[in-house]
């Protein structure tokens, strides 16, 4: 079993930047690929990004290319969201999730989820 705690939410202005942590207790973090998602009012949850479990490969959602970053470190066992430019229409709850299948958009692909972080972007 993997717990997965996310941090770094808040409110924001237009512009802004933010990094989202999600902290794993997997003793074996290096071998899980890891994912971030959103989920604002009223909507699906919609992938964002996701890296391989090495960290070599990274994939993004057309919205969020030249703007976010995933990362992991596996020696802390923790994966980052960093975001800059912030806009009003990334206002959600953002979910980190892991899993030891290949890098994927789809939900089904991760077996760990984490409980969100809101993250507010104000105009």
């Amino acid at each position: 079993q993997v717990q997965l705690v996310e941090s770094g939410g808040g409110l924001v202005q237009t512009g802004a930047s933010l990094r989202l942590s999600c902290a794993a207790s997997a003793r074996t973090f290096g071998n899980y690929a890891m994912a971030w998602f959103r989920q604002a009012p009223g909507k699906e949850r919609e992938f964002v990004a996701t890296i391989t479990s090495s960290g070599s490969v990274t994939r993004y959602t057309d919205s969020a290319k030249g703007r976010f970053t995933i990362s992991k470190d596996n020696a802390k066992n923790t994966a980052y969201l960093q975001m800059n430019s912030l806009k009003p229409e990334d206002t959600a709850v953002y979910y980190c999730a892991a899993g030891q299948r290949d890098i994927s958009r789809m939900t089904s692909a991760y077996d760990y989820w984490g409980q969100g972080t809101q993250v507010t972007v104000s105009s």
